[in-house]
C-alpha cells in the first residue's frame, strides 16, 4: 500500500506530495510519523493507493500512526486543499487549522482516570491489617472510587490488595469540560408568527444563503436555535459562529440548556486540554453542534445541516494570519459540501453582504420589531462642545451623569461603552510636546494608573512610567484621552455606592475572564460595566435600562473607508443593549460632530437610510463592493533587507499592472500607516481592482520568491488598513 503524504512543515520548498510505503491499515486523513532527511517528521496522509511513480527501492516506510483514526476527515481535506490553493499557502499550513495546536506538538491527549472496585472473589485479609481491611469494607458500601483518592486515605494499602488481587483497576476517559456547569433556564420558547414565517422561510428556500436582518432584541437566537434543532432531529451536526469570545460562554449555556451535552465549545481561550477533548468530542460524534469564534469553522463534525454566523458583519471574521481567509468564504464551502443552508444574521449587515441580498443572490428576511412590540431605546444625542464651553472636563455630560443617577436610584443597570481601554491614551511632555512611544512599535504608549506603567496595545511590551521627560528633562507631564481605567475610577468618585465592573482586554484574560465578569453582572452583583466593544453584540440583560456612548466619534475620523459603516454598527449594536425586557430604555450618545449623517442614522435605527447613502457614496468612489481592495504586505527587522524585498514585488507586480492596467483603480507602493509593529519595518503595495481574476496573478506574482527573513503575504479587502 502506498500512502500520499504531506509533511507538516509549512515551507514552499517542501509543499509537495511524498509517498510513502505502509505495511499496516492506513487511511486518508491519518496523521504518521514519517522518516524524513535525518529526521522523523509528521505527515498527513491525503490519499491512499496501489502504486507509486517512485521506484519501490527508493521509497521509504510509515513508521507508525499518531492516532487510530483519521484525525481530518475527508470534507475538512478537501477544505484543506481547496483553502491552500486559493490563499497560496502551503497544504500543511492550511491542514492545521483543523486541529487543535497543542495536538500537532504531542503535548495534549486523552486523559484518564483510574477507578478501583473488589473482585467478585473472596480472599483473605489477615485479622491485623486493619488498614486493609477498613479499604475492603469501604468499597463494599460504595462500590467503587478513584484510586487517588484511595490512595489518599488508605495508602500503602490500596498497593497490597492490588497485588493480592482483591482489587480490580479500570482506566475511564475523563473529558476536560469548559465552563462547567453553564447553563441557563431556557425552555423551548414558542416562536412568534415573525420567527416561524424566517424559519419556514430558510427551509423552504432554494438559496443555500440566507441574510436576517433583525433589530437587536427581535429574536434572532431563537431562531438559528430552531433551526439547528431541526438539524439535530434529521440526524445532522451544525455549526454555530459568533464573533467574539467572549460571547461563547453565554450561547453555550443556551444551546446546553436546549441540547444537552450535544454541544461543544472551540476557541482559543481554552486550556489546551479542554480544547482537545472538545473537539474529540465533535470528532468522534458525540458532541454535534459546535459553536465558537472564527475557527470554530474549522470543527471537525460531518454532515453538517446548518451553519450560523451570528454578527455577520463583524470584521474577527476575517483572519489577520496566513492563511488569511474570509469565514463566510469557508463557511460556504462547507455548505455546498454537505448540500446545507448558511444563516447570516446581524441588526447592521456588512454594506457588501446586504447588496448581495438585496440583489437577489442571498435570501433577505427582515424582522423589524423586538419581540413583544418592545420599543428600541431612544438616543439622545449629547453635544460635548457644549460640555466643554460650560466648563465640563468630565467624560460624562451633565446629561449622562443625570440618567445614571436615575438609573441607579431605580435599581437598574447600566453599561457605558468607551472603545479604548487603559487610563489614557498618551502621555505628553508639556514642555516640549515629547510622546511616550513604543521602542517596537511605531505608536504611542498608553498609561495604565493600575500597574503604574505604559503599555503599546500592538506588541504588548511595557514601561516604566515617567518620571521626567526623556526630551528635555521636564516634569510636566501630561496626560492626553481617556480610557476603560479612567472612566471607572471617575465613576467610584461621583457614586460611591455603585459597584462598577469593567471589561476590556486587561482585565479579561483567562478562559474564564468573559465569563466571569458577564455572569457578576448578570447576577446584579454590579450596577454599572464599562467596556470596550466586548459589551456590545450579543449580551442580553434584563435590568439594563440606560447605555451610554462616551466617545462616538473615536471610529468615526479613521482613515478607512468603512470607518462610517463601523461607527453606525457600533453605536447601533452598544444602543440595542438597552431595555430589552419590561422597562423601557434610553442610550445617551456624546459626541463632537452630532451633525454627523452618519450618528444621525444611528440615532433613528434606520439602516435603509444609512444603506442607500452609503453604497451611493461607494459606487461613486469606486469602493468594495464595486472593487476590491488588495494590500501587499512586506514586513522584515531589517529595513535595507525589507525595502529590497518591497522593490522586487513591486516589480512582479508591474508586470500584473502593465498587463491589466485597465482593471487597475489604483496602484503604489508606500510605507504602512503604521511604519513599525514588534521591531518590524512595515511597507505594503497598495491596489484597488475592478476585475476579481486578477487575484491569481497577483497572487503569483507575490509567490514568485521567497524571502529568508522578509515575510511578504497578499491580503483582500483587509478589515484593518493600519
Amino acid at each position: 500500500m502506498i500512502c500520499e503524504v504531506i509533511v507538516d512543515i509549512a515551507h514552499s520548498e517542501v509543499d509537495r506530495i511524498f509517498d510513502y510505503a505502509c505495511d499496516f491499515p492506513v487511511q486518508a486523513g491519518m496523521r504518521v510519523a514519517v522518516p524524513f532527511g535525518k529526521y522523523t517528521a509528521t505527515g498527513f496522509v491525503v490519499r491512499v493507493k496501489e502504486e507509486s511513480d517512485c521506484p519501490a527501492e527508493k521509497l521509504k516506510k510509515i513508521l507508525r500512526k499518531a492516532e487510530d483514526y483519521p484525525a481530518i476527515n475527508r470534507e475538512c481535506l478537501m477544505l484543506a486543499k481547496k483553502i491552500a490553493e486559493r490563499y497560496r499557502c502551503p497544504l500543511a499550513l492550511s491542514l492545521r487549522l483543523f486541529l487543535p495546536a497543542e495536538m500537532r506538538t504531542g503535548k495534549v491527549s486523552e486523559r484518564y482516570r483510574s477507578y478501583l472496585s473488589l473482585n467478585a472473589e473472596e480472599f483473605a485479609i489477615p485479622p491485623r491489617a486493619k488498614a486493609q481491611l477498613a479499604l475492603a469494607e469501604y468499597l463494599r458500601e460504595r462500590g467503587e472510587e478513584e484510586a487517588s483518592l484511595l490512595r489518599e486515605k488508605f495508602g500503602s494499602a490500596v498497593t497490597a490488595l492490588l497485588k493480592k488481587g482483591v482489587l480490580k483497576e479500570e482506566k475511564r476517559q475523563v473529558l476536560r469540560d469548559p465552563y462547567k456547569g453553564a447553563a441557563a433556564n431556557a425552555p423551548v420558547r414558542t416562536l412568534t408568527p415573525a420567527q416561524e414565517k424566517a424559519v419556514r422561510a430558510v427551509r423552504e428556500t432554494e438559496k443555500t444563503v440566507t441574510l436576517l436582518h433583525g433589530v437587536t432584541g427581535s429574536g434572532k437566537t431563537e431562531i438559528y436555535l430552531t433551526l439547528i434543532a431541526e438539524a439535530l432531529a434529521a440526524g445532522k451536526t451544525a455549526i454555530f459562529l459568533v464573533p467574539e469570545i467572549s460571547l461563547t460562554p453565554q450561547m453555550l449555556a443556551q444551546l446546553r440548556a436546549r441540547f444537552g451535552g450535544f454541544a461543544a465549545i472551540l476557541h482559543s481561550g481554552l486550556s489546551a486540554g479542554e480544547r482537545f477533548d472538545e473537539w474529540r468530542r465533535l470528532r468522534e460524534g458525540s458532541a454535534r453542534i459546535a459553536i465558537g469564534a472564527r475557527s470554530a469553522i474549522f470543527a471537525p463534525v460531518e454532515n453538517a445541516g446548518i451553519i450560523v454566523i451570528d454578527e455577520e458583519h463583524d470584521g474577527s471574521y476575517s483572519s489577520e494570519s496566513s492563511p488569511r481567509y474570509n469565514t463566510f468564504d469557508v463557511a460556504l464551502l462547507r455548505t455546498q459540501y454537505n448540500g446545507c443552508k448558511l444563516v447570516l444574521g446581524s441588526a447592521t449587515p456588512a454594506v457588501e453582504t446586504y447588496r448581495r441580498a438585496r440583489e437577489g443572490e442571498f435570501q433577505l428576511l427582515s424582522l423589524p420589531d423586538r419581540i413583544n412590540a418592545r420599543p428600541l431605546p431612544e438616543v439622545q444625542l449629547v453635544d460635548m462642545r457644549r460640555e466643554v464651553k460650560r466648563g465640563n472636563p468630565s467624560p460624562f455630560s451633565a446629561r449622562l451623569r443625570e440618567r445614571l443617577e436615575h438609573c441607579l436610584q431605580a435599581g437598574n443597570q447600566a453599561i457605558l461603552f468607551l472603545n479604548r481601554r487603559g487610563y489614557s491614551q498618551t502621555v505628553i511632555c508639556r514642555d516640549c510636546g515629547y510622546v511616550a512611544k513604543c521602542k517596537n512599535c511605531d505608536v504611542s504608549l498608553t498609561y495604565h494608573s493600575e500597574e503604574d506603567c505604559l503599555k503599546c496595545h500592538y506588541c504588548g511590551t511595557r514601561y516604566k512610567m515617567l518620571s521626567a521627560c526623556p526630551e528635555c528633562g521636564g516634569v510636566h507631564l501630561g496626560y492626553v484621552g481617556t480610557g476603560t481605567q479612567k472612566v471607572v475610577g471617575e465613576l467610584k468618585k461621583l457614586y460611591p455606592s455603585a459597584r462598577v465592573l469593567r471589561m476590556d482586554v486587561d482585565t479579561t484574560s483567562g478562559k474564564e475572564g468573559h465569563y466571569k465578569i458577564l455572569s457578576a453582572f448578570a447576577r446584579k452583583e454590579a450596577d454599572i460595566l464599562v467596556g470596550t466593544q466586548m459589551v456590545a453584540k450579543g449580551h442580553d440583560f434584563p435590568s439594563v435600562t440606560l447605555v451610554g456612548i462616551l466617545d462616538a466619534d473615536m471610529s468615526l475620523h479613521f482613515p478607512d473607508y468603512r470607518s462610517g459603516e463601523r461607527t453606525f454598527q457600533l453605536v447601533t449594536q452598544v444602543a440595542g443593549r438597552s431595555g430589552r425586557a419590561g422597562e423601557t430604555g434610553e442610550v445617551v450618545l456624546q459626541t463632537y460632530d452630532p451633525e454627523n449623517y452618519i450618528l444621525r442614522f444611528a440615532k433613528n435605527y434606520d439602516y435603509e437610510g444609512f444603506y442607500e447613502h452609503e453604497i451611493t457614496m461607494r459606487a461613486a468612489t469606486m469602493f468594495p463592493p464595486f472593487a476590491k481592495i488588495v494590500r501587499v504586505m512586506v514586513t522584515g527587522e531589517d529595513e535595507k533587507e525589507t525595502l529590497e524585498a518591497l522593490k522586487e514585488v513591486y516589480g512582479n507586480l508591474q508586470a500584473v499592472y502593465g498587463a491589466h492596467s485597465e482593471e487597475f483603480l489604483f496602484f503604489n507602493r508606500m510605507h504602512a500607516p503604521v511604519k513599525r509593529i514588534q521591531r518590524k519595518f512595515r511597507y505594503q503595495v497598495l491596489m484597488r481592482i475592478t476585475a476579481p481574476a486578477v487575484l491569481k496573478e497577483i497572487y503569483g506574482a507575490v509567490s514568485e520568491k521567497r524571502y529568508k527573513n522578509v515575510l511578504v503575504y497578499v491580503e483582500e479587502n483587509p478589515s484593518n488598513l493600519s
